[in-house]
């Protein structure tokens, strides 16, 4: 196929998890998940060219901690495009990094949602949504949720599987997130999650009872179902026991910085705080945008090594 334009500028969003619920270790060695992602507008710029003179991907960024082959994402979405459409152009990605990597927020897989809707225009593909998800699927679970462009959706299995949630599209929320100065291996949470949950007593679905070694990995009071209607009622006043994340006890038994970033929220008055994802990142709903703004420039000022940032809902 030709490309239809030689170059295009792409926004790419990243996200809070409001429920993560690790269900259990499937066969194939990921995890089922229940979860519920809220789009916030901490982003990054993709910026895509063709190569019309080879099929070569390049890519920069201006970020040193995210690689430039085979293991980005990124590249991943542009070579599975090329290899499903036998395509001959090449390309030239620039990323130009705004969201903390690998914090949580969905950076990565945002940035491959992206170049998989950017290239759709740009090289003219012409492919349905249904069709953009099958192949996110294929890069990294996250990467689904953000073929969409909605607020909020519910995710399931590996977190791939996406219910969008149309009646919250009204509704606007307003963080603090901090991103402590810590790196966090995802695939040591889940190991380390493993291991403990080898050790339950088989409860519900598979969620460990409450005589697990840590005690946040129980049997949940609430659900991803039960939090989707307590925000449709309540909004920003949602309640903060139907706030969870199943991952947040190991994370922050391995890394305490993440514990103390956390109660530094919570110092400020504020109580629907969580962990998003397998962190470090951590984040709480205010009452208001002044109340976030405030908040974050108070905390910037007092822990000055931690990244902060006021953000909403998009």
């Amino acid at each position: 196929m030709a490309a239809a334009v030689s170059k295009s500028t792409i926004k790419s969003y990243s996200k809070v998890n409001l429920y993560l619920e690790v269900v259990n270790q499937r066969k194939d060695g990921y995890h089922n998940l229940r979860t519920l992602f809220a789009r916030i507008n901490l982003t990054d710029s993709i910026f895509l060219k063709t190569r019309l003179d080879d099929n070569l991907i390049k890519i920069k960024c201006n970020h040193p901690r995210v690689p430039l082959d085979q293991r980005n994402l990124c590249f991943r979405s542009a070579r599975l495009l090329q290899q499903e459409f036998n395509l001959k152009q090449g390309l030239e990605i620039s990323i130009n990094k705004r969201v903390p990597v690998a914090a949580g927020l969905g950076g990565g897989s945002g940035n491959a949602a992206a170049v998989l809707r950017g290239l759709n225009k740009l090289w003219g593909l012409k492919l349905s949504t249904k069709k953009l998800v099958a192949l996110a699927k294929q890069i990294g679970s996250d990467v689904a949720f953000f073929i969409y462009q909605e607020k909020f959706a519910q995710g399931f299995l590996r977190g791939d599987k996406i219910r969008l949630l149309k009646q919250l599209k009204s509704l606007k929320l307003w963080f603090v997130i901090i991103l402590p100065g810590i790196n966090v291996s995802t695939p040591l949470i889940f190991r380390q999650w493993d291991k403990y949950s080898s050790k339950k007593q088989p409860g519900k679905n598979g969620i460990l009872r409450k005589n697990s070694r840590l005690t946040g990995l129980t049997i949940p009071e609430h659900d991803v179902k039960m939090l989707t209607s307590e925000l449709k009622v309540r909004g920003r006043n949602v309640r903060p026991e139907f706030l969870f994340n199943g991952l947040e006890p190991v994370t922050t038994q391995l890394y305490p910085e993440a514990r103390r970033a956390k109660s530094a929220l919570i110092n400020e008055g504020l109580n629907r705080v969580l962990m998003s994802g397998s962190g470090p990142a951590v984040f709480a709903i205010c009452s208001s945008r002044i109340q976030a703004k405030r908040i974050s420039k108070k905390i910037q000022n007092k822990y000055t090594t931690w990244q902060v940032y006021c953000v909403s809902s998009i």
